[in-house]
């Protein structure tokens, strides 16, 4: 829907993902922004992050994933199953190192790797994140090595990620993101 403050949706189309895709989404991939569009809630805090997840499994979706929360200059994934209806959510966190750099693609590219791996492992979102984390850091490593090795400075302008390059990294990441459970 938008980033960054920024719709990339003609704003009447908020209320109808609002109202029609997420009661019936599985799963829902909001960042920062989307989160705060759809729940009407301003997410200023780690606490405030894990209430638009409570917010967005009362409206339907089991699994929720605020891919990208920026709080005081730390970025955050934070990731919510609630495997029952009427049950507390199992809630987590990941902290993502910042890159200076902006890279085209990394939102549509993170939900495909929690759909993939949330496939893999349907009973525990945490390892699905991790994994897409990791699989994603790598990428982006990898995108601004490569730009930085053709002479270029990646934070001259958006860079296109090195998908092709980095399918090992996708298939197989090293996990080195790690979950953490909120109690």
């Amino acid at each position: 829907m938008g980033d960054e403050g920024k719709l990339y949706v003609p704003p009447e189309l908020v209320s109808v993902y609002r109202e029609k895709v997420v009661p019936v989404a599985s799963m829902l991939t909001p960042n920062q922004f989307e989160a705060e569009l759809l729940t009407n809630l301003r997410i200023e805090s780690e606490k405030d992050g894990r209430e638009a997840c409570n917010i967005l499994h009362a409206a339907g979706p089991p699994m929720v994933v605020l891919t990208s929360i920026n709080i005081n200059g730390n970025l955050f994934l934070i990731g919510s199953h609630q495997k029952e209806k009427g049950l507390s959510p199992e809630q987590f966190k990941i902290v993502i190192p910042k890159i200076p750099a902006y890279f085209t693609g990394t939102g549509d590219l993170t939900t495909a790797l929690l759909l993939g791996w949330s496939n893999k492992y349907p009973d525990n979102l945490d390892k699905a994140a991790e994994l897409a984390v990791s699989s994603l850091q790598a990428l982006l490593q990898r995108t601004i090595n490569d730009y930085k090795s053709a002479g270029h400075d990646p934070k001259s302008s958006s860079l296109e990620i090195r998908l092709i390059q980095s399918q090992n990294d996708i298939r197989n990441p090293e996990i080195k993101f790690r979950a953490e459970r909120y109690t």
